[in-house]
């Protein structure tokens, strides 16, 4: 008999309750608090039974205290070719969860690394979709979400922030801020979150550490903290000064699949230091550095960190494992623990939909705050991925846990389907890239795969209880470029339709038709970027063997008329919109096509009863 969800929450405190009692030695400030959160009476009861482990749950979905505080996860965001995946690698590398690190490129051969896995990943060297990997590092558990750094693919990265609770945001040492560093900021800021900043490739000509400081704050107005201050660059790139610690790394240059050889030498031994650097101006400019970052820069404050007013700045070298397990470790003693996201809550009713049900929650409604100790599971869907196994066609939807705890076998409410409807989370599987392992039980703060029957989608919130929870949706962004796909070979109808489908699934593009058309005339791709049509068509051929033609239309921007049909009717025969294409989301929802912003502006302010916006969030769903 399968165990109860009463006894698999049991066996999960009692395995935590194991590990922070094998592991008391390494326990980090917060996980050491975190063991005086359960009393010590009822920590004896939690090892006498699991039925007496269960009563201090009470069934409900409550997470373990231990369990919240354990976790960390971090969103990696770069402009491309700033070392990002390789970062990623290396950070799986010291965490454990990989024994031997793979470049992107060596020597004229294509390697893939973990997190790129797709074939024209593969190809190009680049990442074109953020993935999650999830590894146990000391006593935490850490979620790593990589992201793509081209700007074709941003709307994938502003999802995956979405889900993040912190953000390192990675800098070519070479070349300081650069046009996609300066909007996934912007994003960071606006999310709120704690932002770290690593200044990679130390190991190649770099700018100043200062001049790299003073572009960040005045560029953006964030006071930086170095925490690793460099050694030298290029060739002459010695090592790094651990600031907390006083404490100088200096490294080996070593196999760079493996980890790096350190040798840690105090501050206050000066004549190691001179031995060691064997670089008299080196020297003497550490020591200049030390006393002069120690008179003039502002100390570490946490709390300013946790409110995006300061960023932790750390030095390295990526490619070569220069600070990388430093830049790990302070992480996980400075990063933020999951936190909680404001939501709209109200009593879930069974039977006829009211009319405030028709339509998705207005972002400004969410204001109850649902905190990670919450007694009933919740979270959103913030990307949905086909084809992680080509050989099963199976389509998966990642879902960011803010609330209680995931049980396999759960029913859970989804916050688009109508009242009272429920559905079975039978399996959920770990993600590291495309690797998958099934899991029983996750927490706050974890991101898990489940099984997509195609009624998940981005933005969608899962939940369990008697209350109806609905956080902000994640919106799509206004598409740029635009152009018809057909497919050459009548023969392959079902499998580009197939293919298409779940590639629209996933967010990847949007598709767009003509008024009332119901799927028999030509389908309309809507993309940020040209690189977004490249994948389609390399994803139609790779993953479901068919070929595709693309005819580009000549409009620059999308607006979805949130006035509907009536208002669009009443704007066309009022010859308001000449020049303009009107065709329909795959909702049936009113879209219009502009040539240019001018046009697009001019009708939004003279005709302001079509409400057009930029962006648009999925339907309600009553079937």
């Amino acid at each position: 008999m399968a165990p109860s969800i009463k006894h698999r929450l049991a066996y999960s405190c009692l395995s935590t309750l194991y590990l922070l009692r094998d592991a008391s030695a390494f326990l980090s400030p917060a996980a050491t608090q975190s063991r005086a959160i359960i009393p010590s009476s009822r920590r004896t009861s939690l090892l006498s039974t699991t039925e007496e482990a269960a009563s201090i749950i009470n069934e409900s979905f409550v997470a373990p205290l231990v369990e919240i505080e354990r976790r960390r996860n971090l969103a990696i965001i770069s402009h491309p070719d700033s070392g990002k995946t390789t970062m990623t690698e290396k950070l799986l590398l010291y965490g454990g969860a990989l024994q031997q690190a793979g470049a992107v490129r060596m020597k004229g051969e294509q390697r893939a690394t973990q997190s790129d896995f797709m074939e024209m990943e593969k190809a190009r060297g680049i990442s074109i979709s953020s993935t999650v990997m999830s590894f146990d590092y000391n006593t935490l558990h850490v979620n790593i979400l990589d992201t793509p750094g081209h700007q074709d693919f941003s709307e994938d990265t502003y999802r995956a922030l979405a889900a993040a609770d912190n953000a390192v945001m990675l800098l070519d040492a070479a070349k300081g801020l650069e046009p996609q560093t300066r909007k996934l900021f912007e994003v960071c800021r606006m999310r709120k979150l704690p932002l770290f900043t690593f200044v990679n490739k130390m190991d190649r000509p770099a700018l100043s550490p200062y001049e790299i400081m003073d572009q960040i704050e005045q560029e953006f107005g964030l006071e930086t903290y170095p925490i690793l201050w460099p050694i030298g660059d290029g060739e002459r790139f010695k090592g790094v000064l651990d600031r907390i610690e006083n404490v100088v790394h200096f490294f080996d240059r070593g196999d760079r699949k493996s980890k790096a050889e350190v040798e840690q030498v105090p501050m206050s031994d000066l004549a190691t230091l001179k031995e060691r650097i064997n670089d008299e101006e080196l020297f003497e400019k550490l020591l200049e550095d030390q006393e002069l970052l120690e008179e003039l820069i502002s100390p570490l404050d946490m709390e300013r960190v946790y409110k995006g007013e300061q960023s932790p700045l750390f030095f390295g070298s990526a490619m070569t494992n220069f600070g990388v397990q430093l830049f790990l470790d302070k992480f996980c003693d400075m990063g933020t623990k999951p936190g909680g996201r404001l939501a709209t809550r109200k009593e879930e009713a069974k039977g006829k939909k009211s009319k405030e049900n028709t339509n998705t929650s207005d972002d400004d409604d969410a204001d109850e705050l649902i905190s990670p100790d919450h007694g009933e599971f919740s979270g959103f869907v913030f990307k949905t991925q086909a084809n992680l196994d080509p050989k099963h066609r199976d389509r998966l939807a990642y879902v960011r846990i803010v609330s209680g705890s995931f049980i396999k076998g759960m029913k859970v409410g989804h916050s688009r389907s109508k009242p009272g409807k429920k559905y079975n989370l039978a399996q959920a599987q770990t993600l590291f890239g495309s690797d998958r392992e099934s899991v029983e039980v996750a927490y706050p703060g974890d991101v898990i795969g489940i099984n997509n029957p195609g009624n998940f989608a981005i933005g969608d919130t899962l939940f369990t209880g008697n209350e109806r929870i609905a956080f902000p949706g994640i919106p799509s962004f206004s598409p740029e470029k635009f152009a018809y796909i057909r497919n050459p070979n009548p023969s392959t109808y079902k499998s580009f339709q197939k293919g298409i489908d779940q590639l629209l699934a996933e967010g990847a593009v949007q598709a767009l038709r003509q008024r009332n058309d119901d799927g028999g005339g030509p389908l309309i791709l809507a993309a940020v970027g040209q690189l977004q049509f490249e994948v389609v068509q390399a994803r139609l051929k790779s993953e479901y063997n068919v070929e595709s033609d693309l005819e580009p239309i000549g409009y620059t921007l999308a607006r979805w008329a949130d006035g509907g049909w009536d208002a669009v009717d009443k704007a066309d025969a009022n010859g308001k919109l000449f020049g303009i294409m009107i065709v329909q989301d795959r909702w049936g929802r009113p879209v219009l096509l502009f040539r240019n912003d001018w046009k697009a502006a001019g009708v939004a302010e003279d005709e302001k009863y079509l409400e057009l916006k930029p962006w648009s969030k999925p339907p309600m769903m009553f079937d």
